[in-house]
Formats: structure tokens, C-alpha cells, sequence
């Protein structure tokens, strides 16, 4: 099938706010995108996006959410795209960690608790800056709460499951309504070696027998959007343990205050915001 890749330069702010845009459209879709520096001197970012086949629907989807005709694209010749994407995919630190690629393998250092997530068919690189914002709590919240039990609602990629289980070996439960994001999930927790603590399930909700099975949860996380999230409040509350702690994300700063009071409105109190690219991650108590 052809190869398309749509792309759009600009400076460094602009760059990462149309690159978290378009990170979040395609979050469902799997197709890689990156951002990547083509002048170190006038801090010019190339924001990218690599299709197979659909690069009109795409293109479509861009210009209704940031206006017409600003990505533009070009055939690709027969090359393995994900790959390609890659090269331009840099390794993030959040606190302690270090999200890498399989390229990036030889930039780990002693003291980084290394995730090695490649770009794929499931949402959470750890290049978003809700998911960035995600694994700064987590560290956070895990070392001066020890945690016993832990779900991450709308697993993704499985990034967050990872990082629970590498500070701490305790049972982690990993959901997302996406039997491909699962099967991808799963895939991600053999490889970073976390397999013995973490189970997968495609799960819509908290209707699935499985969290009967495991919750309370000393810990929740949900990385997923405002709406959906502030429908789930009274069921992630029923699924938490007393004393224990939620984090929320994939959510914009316009969208926090509203959050917010969805899960006040749940007996929940608000501890601590962090903001990172233009979105917020949330730890309610």
C-alpha cells in the first residue's frame, strides 16, 4: 500500500502544541508521528505524521481540527514506516524514567528506570505531555504512598502499567476497550520484563468481572479524555480503596476545573496539578 507522510514546520512552541494536537486526533488510529528538530540555529521543528493508503481522510481530519491546508505531504517511497518515524522519535525523561525506542537502547544510563515503548498501534510513547505529566505523579505518589494494588484504566500502550511495576512489585491491572491496544499492551510488559505483576483485559467501563477480582485499587490511573473521565467519577471511586489516590489525564487546562468538581462531587478532595504542554495530570485523594 502507498506510504504518505504529512508534515508542517514551524517554530519550537508552535510545534509542540500542533504536535500534542495531532498526537491526541490520531491517539485511536496508531499512526506514528513525531517531532523532530531541521534547524538547531532558529529552533525550526518538523511535526510529522505517517499514513498508509488514507492520506486524504487524514489530511481532512487535520485541516477541520487546525485549519486548512496547513500540514502538506508527500509519497513516501517503499520504506518500512514506523521505522522511519522512529529515527525521528527522541527518548523522554519524566522524573526517574526514561521512555525509549528499541533505536535508543544505547542512550540508557545506570541510575534511569528505562520503558521501552516503540510507536505502534496503541496511544503512549510517553512523548505526549499527558503521559509525561502521568509517570511524574506516579513516581511521586508510589514512593510516599507504597501502593499495594493499582489499575490503569485505558491502558494504551502500557506505559503507565510498566512504571507502576518497575518502582514497585505489586499487582497491576491494565485495561483498555481496545483489544488491539491490549494485545499491543501486553506485548510491552513481556518486553520490559514486568509480566509477573501486571494482567491485561479489554474491558469497556468497570462492567468486566475482572475488576471484582482485583479492586480495591490502592491506586488509579486514567489517562484517557475529560468527558469519558468525568463519566467514570462515581465508578472509579467505587473501585478505590480508602486512603487511596487517583491520577487523571488527557486532560486540557480549559477542561481542569470541571474535572475537578466531578470528582469533588464523589467526596474526593484535589492534591496537586501538574500542567506540561498545554494539558493537565490530576491527583484527587
Amino acid at each position: 500500500m502507498t506510504q504518505f507522510k504529512l508534515f508542517h514546520t514551524a517554530e519550537k512552541a508552535e510545534a509542540e502544541r500542533l504536535y500534542a494536537t495531532i498526537e491526541q486526533l490520531f491517539e485511536d488510529d496508531g499512526f506514528p508521528v513525531a517531532i523532530t528538530e531541521i534547524d538547531e540555529d532558529r529552533q525550526i521543528f518538523e511535526v510529522s505524521i505517517y499514513v498508509e493508503g488514507e492520506v486524504a481522510e487524514v489530511a481532512a481530519r487535520i485541516d477541520a481540527a487546525i485549519g486548512s491546508g496547513t500540514f502538506e505531504w508527500e509519497e513516501l517511497p517503499d520504506i518500512d514506516w514506523v521505522t522511519h518515524s522512529l529515527a525521528g522519535l527522541k527518548p523522554v525523561r519524566a522524573g526517574r524514567f526514561f521512555v525509549h525506542g528499541s533505536h535508543d537502547r544505547d542512550k540508557i544510563t545506570p541510575d534511569d528506570i528505562a520503558i521501552e515503548i516503540d510507536a505502534g498501534q496503541a496511544f503512549g510513547t510517553g512523548h505526549h505531555g499527558t503521559t509525561a505529566g502521568c509517570l511524574e505523579m506516579i513516581e511521586e505518589i508510589v514512593e510516599s504512598e507504597h501502593p499495594t494494588n493499582a489499575l490503569d484504566l485505558g491502558t494504551g500502550s502500557a506505559v503507565l502499567a510498566i512504571a507502576i511495576a518497575k518502582l514497585a512489585p505489586i499487582p497491576v491491572l491494565a485495561t483498555d476497550i481496545d483489544p488491539v491496544a491490549v494485545s499491543v499492551a501486553a506485548e510491552n510488559i513481556i518486553k520490559n520484563g514486568v509480566a509477573e505483576h501486571v494482567v491485561t483485559a479489554t474491558a469497556e467501563g468497570f462492567g468486566h468481572p475482572i475488576f471484582r477480582s482485583y479492586a480495591p485499587f490502592d491506586l488509579i490511573v486514567a489517562n484517557i479524555l475529560a468527558n469519558p473521565l468525568m463519566e467514570l467519577a462515581p465508578g472509579i471511586k467505587q473501585h478505590l480503596a480508602p486512603g487511596g489516590s487517583i491520577i487523571l489525564s488527557g486532560i486540557l487546562e480549559s477542561q481542569h476545573d470541571a474535572v475537578i468538581v466531578a470528582y469533588e462531587a464523589q467526596g474526593l478532595t484535589h492534591q496537586k496539578t501538574l500542567h506540561r504542554e498545554g494539558w493537565v495530570t490530576i491527583h484527587m485523594k
